[in-house]
């Protein structure tokens, strides 16, 4: 258990520092565009609280009437998703930071927790972090990209940072996470 611990709190700091590089450089804004200054100033003075919106909006158990007029709005467009938060923070408030490594950390142990587990060489192991990276792309940001038009290449550097900062964690991890023991 012990090297699994090791194992996770590398292959997390690992993951977490890829991650920053990826995010604090250009690529961190690909597929990002900014509102119009008269878009965010209108959120500003709209009174609007924090939230995940979805626009057109539609009512909670509507009737027949109301479900085809939204689908017509919907049709129409635009329509989109919104994360809003109305207080400011930092760009890089400390909580976040400390909040993404504990999180990438706890996905490390879960990896690492799986590799051992595993009778095999290094190299498949290695394998087996980066294709956990592959499902989490594929399982989550490809379905925003299908249900919520997130952009394209977006959702392709996304994929990059998952796949090669898990092939990443996983050289580490799977260097020091021991494979299972043949019975």
């Amino acid at each position: 258990m012990k090297k699994i611990i090791i194992g996770a709190l590398v292959g997390g700091l690992i993951f977490f520092i890829w991650s920053a590089i990826i995010h604090m450089s250009p690529l961190g804004m690909v597929g990002i565009t900014s509102l119009p200054d008269g878009v965010y100033d209108s959120f500003k003075s709209s009174g609007l609280g924090s939230g995940f919106y979805f626009f057109p909006g539609v009512v909670k158990n509507p009737t027949p009437e109301q479900r085809k007029a939204w689908q017509e709005q919907l049709t129409a467009g635009p329509y989109g998703i919104l994360a809003y938060t109305a207080q400011g923070s930092a760009a890089m408030a400390p909580k976040q930071l400390i909040s993404e490594l504990v999180t990438d950390i706890v996905a490390a142990f879960i990896a690492a927790c799986i590799i051992a587990l595993i009778v095999a060489p290094y190299i498949k192991r290695v394998s087996v972090v980066a294709l956990m990276g592959v499902f989490g792309w594929v399982s989550l940001l490809l379905s925003y990209w299908i249900w919520y038009n997130f952009p394209t290449p977006y959702v392709i550097n996304e994929g990059f940072t998952e796949i090669i900062g898990w092939l990443l964690a996983g050289l580490a991890m799977a260097k020091i996470v021991p494979p299972r023991v043949r019975v």
